[in-house]
């Protein structure tokens, strides 16, 4: 007799490398998963690992209302309320919703969510914004092209004229071209956790996340390669694309663990130098 999944358990059916599709974050991102989501980041050591830089950057850009469409927990849509910003927090997952809205409560903020799926977004959020927020590497959940620029149209649409789109995302190039390695220091920071990938190839990044009670689920992602987000953002409509490594401006493109985009809808003539890469 067959047994429905609970939601303690993933699935991935018979051969997991096979699931390769942007629908199935909604099965992956399992209760038991999200619990857990809060010991993988540790909260006070990526505030400190980030430092102000996204608090910087948003401000520099003069954005006060705030989409953070890939809300997942709480983290960075809290660190923005409380900085003064005026935030929607957006996630496909109902399970990190609830959870994200449960985090801000304990912290005395009452953050207004909405379930959205990328690639409709317009259809669900009606307002526009000064800043797009899409971090934590969620980006690399959507495997089909016309799905990334189709999300990414949809976030050019609800930005202001002069709005910034900030994205983030693994440095999957130097996983792909030299395997994996990590500083453990930026964003996966809990004590005593690992997320490392289980399996690899230029269409799939299979990544395990251990637990210290020997609890392990998996996430299945896109490893998208940098210059390649950075074409599909121009060829949206963005004017500038300055990708930051780990925070920093300057870096050896296999250094660091993340990169970070930072795309304007209009062009900002300036003397800062964009990076190529």
């Amino acid at each position: 007799m067959s047994t429905t999944p609970t939601k303690q358990e993933q699935d991935f059916g018979s051969n997991p490398i096979d699931v390769r599709e942007s629908d199935h974050y909604q099965q992956e991102y399992i209760e038991g998963f999200v619990d857990k989501w809060d010991d993988l980041i540790d909260w006070g050591a990526r505030a400190q690992s980030e430092g102000d830089f996204f608090l910087r950057v948003l401000t520099d850009h003069g954005a006060e209302r705030v989409l953070d469409v890939a809300t997942g927990t709480g983290f960075h849509s809290i660190r923005l309320i409380e900085a003064g910003f005026d935030v929607t927090s957006a996630d496909g997952s109902p399970e990190m919703l609830a959870k994200a809205f449960e985090n801000g409560r304990r912290r005395g903020h009452l953050i207004r969510t909405v379930q959205a799926d990328w690639r409709w977004a317009n259809k669900d959020i009606k307002d526009s914004y000064d800043a797009i927020v899409c971090l934590g590497n969620s980006f690399t959940h959507l495997f089909d092209e016309r799905d990334r620029r189709k999300a990414l149209a949809e976030f050019y649409a609800l930005l202001k004229h002069d709005g910034i789109l900030i994205l983030d995302q693994r440095n999957y190039d130097s996983i792909l071209d030299n395997g994996f390695s990590s500083k453990h220091t930026y964003y996966y920071c809990g004590e005593n956790v690992s997320a490392e990938p289980d399996y690899v190839d230029e269409g799939l990044a299979r990544f395990k996340y251990s637990f210290p009670d020997k609890s392990t689920y998996y996430l299945n992602m896109y490893p998208l390669r940098k210059d390649y987000v950075r074409r599909l953002m121009t060829e949206v409509g963005f004017q500038r694309i300055d990708t930051y490594g780990d925070f920093k401006e300057t870096y050896r493109v296999d250094d660091p663990d993340f990169f970070i985009h930072v795309a304007s809808k209009e062009y900002l003539a300036d003397d800062k130098e964009e990076y190529h890469g």
